[in-house]
């Protein structure tokens, strides 16, 4: 008698286009806080009151800082492949005149991605910036709330990010892909 095999469950994954469509007819409500990973919808953590002003200030820090040379999106989608739509906290994004109303923002667009890690460290850093890295974001930060520091990830190469760096309660930190461009941190980790 053979042996038998034992099989793992399939997923079933869906697309960006689908994704929409579920939105379109109501089986995501207009206020679900989802996003889409590798086919896959995954639940986003409430956002707190702590988190919310931490975004605020990161928006108002980079609209000053950047200028008209990117666009600032807060809490919106980029549309990284067909299978996978995240929604980062902050996304820096090169400028277009349409401001993206014509198409979807891609990885090739982004320059920079912010996720504000208060309760979703973990799930940020091991499986969202790997994530970003395949798909050749050029650079990620968490501001990784609990420990007071912000995590840099940057140089993406063969799906890994290979310049990797903590910084303790940071200050001014340069943006890679805008040479000549800082931001002051202080004021997010000040007590």
């Amino acid at each position: 008698m053979g042996a038998l095999m034992e099989s793992w469950p399939r997923r079933h994954r869906i697309t960006v286009d689908e994704y929409h469509r579920m939105a379109e007819v109501g089986l995501l409500a207009p206020d679900a806080r989802v996003e889409l990973i590798e086919g896959e919808i995954i639940d986003m953590a409430p956002i707190g009151r702590e988190h919310s002003s931490i975004v605020d200030q990161l928006n108002r820090l980079f609209v000053r800082a950047v200028g008209d040379d990117a666009i600032v999106r807060v809490q919106g989608s980029v549309r990284l492949s067909n299978m996978s739509e995240p929604e980062p906290d902050v996304v820096l994004l090169k400028p277009r005149s349409d401001f993206y109303r014509n198409e979807f923002a891609l990885a090739a667009d982004t320059l920079l991605v912010i996720e504000v890690s208060d309760s979703t460290l973990r799930y940020d850093r091991d499986v969202k910036v790997p994530f970003y890295a395949r798909h050749g974001v050029p650079e990620v930060w968490i501001v990784d709330v609990p420990n007071d520091q912000l995590l840099v990830y940057g140089s993406p190469s063969d799906g890994a990010y290979s310049r990797q760096t903590s910084v303790a309660q940071p200050g001014t930190m340069p943006m890679t892909a805008l040479p000549g461009v800082a931001v002051d941190l202080s004021s997010v980790f000040a007590p």
